[in-house]
Formats: C-alpha cells, sequence, structure tokens
C-alpha cells in the first residue's frame, strides 16, 4: 500500500507542476567566451591591468599557445574577437600589471566549461562548447518549501561502491542509472522529494602536497591530499568534471576535456526533475581556495577580495575571502546562481557559511533570484546567531536548535538532549514544543526551518549517540564496520524517536546520507599516512574512499530503521498537519519531565516520551483513533484501532489518526 500512496502522490505532484510550467528563459553572462558570426569574442573584466592577451592552445597539456593582444574598454573590460575559431577552442589569459603575475595564464572566471589538471594547483584550461540541450520541457519543480523533504547526498558517493551496482559509478550518469541500490534509486524508494547535493561547481579538489615545501605553505594536516567535499571553488559557472563519465583522479592527469560534464549534469537534474524532485546545489560564494591558480586572484586581487592593511588576503578556515559586497564580485555571485538557474533548471541553493555575507548582499541574491523564479529554494548555514536576521531577509537556514534540543550540545557530550532524557540548561518541555512548531521565536516562517539531526558536517547521527551514551569514545578503533552499525534496543529507539520528531514537525526536515540506517563515518585503510585509521571521523572532507562511499549492504544491516524512515516520509507526505499548521492547530499536554503529548487540529494526535527508563500512560483525547506509528513500525493503514488509555514506552513515539 504504502507503494500505491507513493506512486499516487508522485503522479499527483508531477500533474500540478507540469499544469503551471512555464519555459525557462535563459540569461546571457556579461563575461567570457561568445560564439558570433565568423568567430568568437572575449571579455574580461582587468580595470588595473596594463596589458591582456588572449591565449589559444591547441592541446590539452600545452603550457603556451597562440596569443592576441585584447583592446582595452574605458569601463575596464578588455576584449578580443577571434575570427574563425570555433567550438572547442581552448583559451586562457596571461595578465601585465601591479596585481598580475604574467608568469601564470589563468582561465576564464565565467568559464561555462573547464578542462583542469589534477594537481594542487588546479591548473585550467577554458573550454569553449555547445552548451545547448534538450531539455523536453522541463523546468523548476515549484514545491511549496513547507513540502520539502530533503536528502543531502554527495553526487560520487551515492554511487561510487561496488554495492551500489551502477554501471557509471560516482558520476552525475551513474547517479540516475535504473535499477540499481544508490543514486536516484534510492531516493525513490525513501519518498524524499529533493536532493541537495554537495558543491558540484568545478573545484580544486587536490590539495598541497603532504609534508613538503609548496612555494612556503606546508601541509601537516592532510596526508590524503585531498578536497572530497568541493568547498574550495574554482569556477562558480562551470559544473565539476570530476563527476563526468571520463573523470580520473590520476595524479596530473586532465578532465574536462570534452566537456561532457555539462549535458551530463543536466541530464541528472532532468531525470531528478521528471521524478518530482527538486535539485539544491551547496554552493560557496564567500571564499575560494588558498592554494589553485584561480583566476580572480590573478586578475586583480583588489577587486574581487578582502585584504590586509599590507594587500596580502584574508581568510577564515576554508580559504581566501571574496569581497561579496563588492559590485563586480557581486554580480559575478548573482550571475552565476542565475545561470544555474536558468541553463541547468536549478531549483535552489544552500549557501555555505552564509552568515558571512552582509545583510545586503543577502537581500540582493533573494531579490534578484526571485525575479526570475519567485519560488526559488534558498537557505544556508546563518551560524553566529543569524538565523532570526536572515529568516527576516526571507532566507530559510539550518535549524541548530532543533538538532541541540534534541541531541544535546554538539561538543560537550555531558550536556545532553531531550534523546537521552534531558534537557540542557534553560531548556525544557517548552523548547521542544517550539521545534515542534517551527520554532517560531527565530524564524519568520517554518518554512524558513532546515531541522535536521546531521548533516555532513561533525560526527554523524548515530556515532553522536554512541559517542554521548559512552558506548564509544573517540579514540575506538572499529575493526567492524558492519557490526559497529548495528543497533542494539537502545540506539534503535533513539534513532527512531530523533527520526520520528524531524519528520512530524514544522519546517523542512533534510536526512544526510545513510541516516536513514544510521551510518557511521569510519576511517578506512588507505595509502595515506593516516593515524587515526579505524577510527569515526568527524569531519571526512578530505576522504574519496570508503569512509565516505556509500556502502548500500548497511541499509539491510539495519532495516527496521531504513523502513522506519521510509514510513515517516509516507506520513509526512499524505498528512497535511505535519507540514502546514500553525500554533493555534496545536494543542500541547506535558506527559512527565521528559514525556510530550499533542494534538493537531483535532485530527492527529502525537505521543513522543524522551524518558530513556520510563514508560508514559495517558488518556486520549475522546473517540476512536487509528494508531499509524509506534515504537516498532509505521502503517498507514493502522496498526490497530485505541480508545481511551495509551502506554508511551521509554523512548519512543506514537502517532495515531482521529477515526470518529
Amino acid at each position: 500500500m504504502n507503494n500505491l500512496i507513493k506512486t499516487f502522490y508522485t503522479i499527483s505532484l508531477i500533474i500540478m507542476i507540469s499544469s503551471c510550467m512555464q519555459p525557462v528563459t535563459k540569461l546571457g553572462l556579461s563575461y567570457g567566451a561568445f560564439l558570433r558570426p565568423g568567430g568568437i569574442e572575449f571579455k574580461i573584466y582587468a580595470p588595473n591591468s596594463d596589458k591582456v592577451k588572449l591565449v589559444i592552445f591547441e592541446k590539452v597539456d600545452d603550457e603556451s599557445g597562440y596569443e592576441y593582444p585584447m583592446e582595452k574598454l574605458e569601463n575596464g573590460d578588455w576584449r578580443y574577437f577571434l575570427k574563425n575559431a570555433q567550438l572547442g577552442t581552448m583559451y586562457g589569459y596571461r595578465l601585465t600589471g601591479p596585481w598580475n603575475d604574467e608568469n601564470v595564464i589563468v582561465a576564464d572566471p565565467y568559464s561555462k566549461a573547464t578542462v583542469t589538471q589534477n594537481n594542487w594547483r588546479h591548473v585550467a584550461k577554458s573550454l569553449v562548447i555547445d552548451a545547448s540541450f534538450d531539455w523536453e520541457g522541463d523546468t523548476w519543480t515549484n514545491i511549496h518549501p513547507r513540502d520539502l523533504i530533503i536528502y543531502e547526498a554527495h553526487v560520487r558517493d551515492m554511487t561510487v561502491h561496488k554495492s551500489s551496482n551502477a554501471t557509471a559509478k560516482g558520476s552525475y550518469l551513474g547517479f540516475i542509472e535504473k535499477d540499481q541500490n544508490g543514486g536516484i534509486e534510492h531516493l525513490k524508494s525513501l519518498g524524499v522529494n529533493a536532493v541537495q547535493f554537495l558543491p558540484l561547481w568545478d573545484f580544486a579538489n587536490f590539495e598541497i602536497p603532504y609534508k613538503q615545501d609548496a612555494d612556503g605553505m606546508y601541509n601537516d594536516w592532510n596526508p590524503y591530499e585531498r578536497n572530497h567535499w568541493g568547498y574550495m571553488p574554482t569556477f562558480f559557472m562551470a559544473p565539476e568534471s570530476y563527476y563526468a563519465t571520463d573523470g580520473t583522479d590520476k595524479p596530473n592527469a586532465w578532465n574536462g576535456k570534452d566537456g561532457r560534464a555539462i549535458s551530463e549534469m543536466k541530464s541528472m537534474v532532468k531525470s531528478l526533475h521528471q521524478e518530482g524532485m527538486a535539485v539544491i546545489l551547496d554552493v560557496v560564494v564567500n571564499h575560494i581556495s588558498n592554494y589553485d591558480w584561480h583566476p580572480l586572484k590573478y586578475i586583480d586581487k583588489t577587486v574581487y577580495f578582502k585584504l590586509d592593511e599590507q594587500s596580502n588576503f584574508l581568510s577564515q578556515c576554508c580559504g581566501n575571502l571574496l569581497a561579496s559586497d563588492h559590485q563586480h564580485v557581486r554580480n559575478y555571485i548573482i550571475e552565476s546562481l542565475k545561470y544555474w538557474m536558468t541553463d541547468y533548471h536549478i531549483d535552489g541553493f544552500r549557501f555555505d557559511q552564509a552568515h558571512l555575507l552582509s545583510a545586503e548582499t543577502a537581500k540582493f541574491i533573494i531579490n534578484e533570484l526571485k525575479k526570475i523564479n519567485p519560488n526559488v529554494i534558498i537557505y544556508g548555514e546563518a551560524w553566529d546567531e543569524k538565523e532570526k536576521e536572515f529568516s527576516e531577509m526571507g532566507w530559510g537556514s539550518f535549524n541548530a536548535r532543533f538538532r541541540d534540543v534534541l541531541r544535546g550540545d554538539l561538543h560537550n557530550y555531558d550536556e545532553k538532549g531531550f534523546l537521552f532524557g534531558n534537557f540542557r540548561n534553560k531548556e525544557t518541555l517548552e523548547s521542544l514544543q517550539s521545534v515542534i512548531l517551527g520554532t517560531p521565536d527565530i524564524y519568520q516562517t517554518a518554512a524558513h526551518a532546515v531541522n535536521f539531526l546531521e548533516v555532513h558536517d561533525d560526527y554523524c547521527f548515530n556515532d553522536y549517540l554512541r559517542l554521548s551514551s559512552s558506548r564509544n569514545s573517540k579514540d575506538d578503533i572499529i575493526h567492524d564496520p558492519m557490526q559497529h552499525i548495528k543497533l542494539d534496543d537502545s540506539l534503535l529507539r533513539k534513532n527512531k524517536l530523533g527520526a520520528l520528531i524531524l519528520l512530524t514537525s514544522q519546517g523542512i526536515p533534510i536526512i544526510h546520507q545513510g541516516q536513514d540506517w544510521a551510518h557511521s563515518q569510519i576511517i578506512a585503510e588507505t595509502d595515506a599516512n593516516d593515524p587515526n585509521v579505524g577510527k569515526m571521523d568527524r569531519n571526512p572532507y578530505n576522504k574519496d574512499n570508503e569512509t565516505n562511499w556509500v556502502n548500500w549492504l548497511e541499509k539491510e544491516q539495519n532495516k527496521e530503521l531504513a523502513d522506519y524512515y521510509s514510513g515517516l516520509i509516507d506520513l509526512r507526505r499524505i498528512h497535511s498537519e505535519f507540514r502546514h499548521t500553525t500554533k493555534k492547530d496545536f494543542k500541547f499536554q506535558g506527559l512527565a519531565d521528559h514525556a510530550l503529548g499533542y494534538v493537531i487540529r483535532d485530527r492527529i494526535a502525537v505521543y513522543i516520551n524522551g524518558e530513556n527508563s520510563m514508560g508514559i500512560d495517558t488518556d486520549l483525547p475522546l473517540g476512536n483513533w487509528q494508531l499509524m506509528v509506534n515504537q516498532n513500525e509505521v502503517n498507514l493503514n493502522g496498526i490497530r484501532q485505541i480508545s481511551g488509555k495509551i502506554s508511551i514506552p521509554p523512548t519512543s513515539g506514537m502517532v495515531l489518526q482521529r477515526i470518529n
């Protein structure tokens, strides 16, 4: 029956979307390479350069090429028209001036396709390519924010493990293969309607050599010499070519030689839309890599970057900070976002470290994107207690309050949360009520509260539960990962109760890949000199290996939890009470220090017991009720009918629907 419900919901959604489809209008870019009759026009903004030369390469590995002096225009633009140039042209720029290094040929920051070398300098050439694509009438999904159920995924991790049974493993096309265990097939079976991909913009995926001097820099923290998650963006308009079907991680090899990443990524987006799923890109607009030959650093750092008094780059943990309030930087960012919306039909964006954006820039972004698609999805990380400020500007954000009320303190495991039968200092049942309502003291609307138990950052939910309950320490060596993730009764109950609250609370739930079966991030044995092999990893950003790759055999190991997640997603999608209500629709009842009951619109009743060793008895409201969820299962047809009293076991929840 659940599959029938999913099918009905998907068909209804597709009909609804199709009925209001409007063709996506493409928007041009201010700079880059433009195909014209008789050749290609090249434009670049370099206001402080004395000379700029267009460099045309014949072969991928050429270190130099044919050079053509460009014409400087009054507004700081440089232009050159190359006669008889055609698709497939590879090019770059050599600049001379006070902020340039003429020994470095840089690629075009407005590249739509790039050819990049696998080394820490991320040597790149720009590629002129035909970016046309047959969308067959596709457009944005335009799902109401409150209806979103988001799955956070890394496009490579979801199919690269041998257990996925995908053919084109680790690629855009592999993600949408039929009859596999991972990728799109898993999203369909789970029932989510949106996927948030970790960064897919071209990024610097190789870091500086381990424990070797590299131009005055010394890497003593990353033995893998890799950046797997993608938070070091290089080209804001080009898709990452490592995820194309010809992608390679061989050192010093070249990716993107024929530009196929463009059509393959578009095919992935179109296929996800055909299944009624929105596509959300995780984007980084506030910093770029510290190490690579990023073109903006070599074009004019005084325009594009935040600098100190000595004109050195200002950086934070992830890279050189962009001057996002500068007009040309802001235009670069907004043109990029609009380009992904119009040329790739992207439904929305999750902004990494959004709190680094000024209010002026954040308002500019949301206002400009809503002109393109009024229903664009926009949320980010508004840390430093900026969630309220961003909500007032119309942005959603990750709801750390939700995570912490349920789990406890992110770092101090002695400060436990509701799932441990406890509350942190100054938190009470009212704190729990607040996050169930969509945290209205922070967010203008529940549609801005992106609720989560885990995301890619820090320890995953099940590892956190193990550490916080002292089942494991951070220094434990896990010899058998499959045995490690096997859930005992207490851990299973906490996972289930967390999932129940996540998927029945107002706001937007997000589920990280593998969370639905209580995965663990265990540092895999590789050739890297990592002394922490076998430990649980709180930050595996650098590991393109089985630490991150999704092992689909694990799903069967904890099938009971996986089925519970799938059932709760069905429940949320069928019953609008979990998505479209306000505070006046709720009647709350405190049952114990760590137990809560509530009725929504006098039709749906939810009971959650965080007490770890005490069952709770209570009276149901008058009438007959159908039990749909208990500590064991989810059954939308009903587990049994109940009236009068109910008993909620320790660390568990129940959901009931009024019959009469």
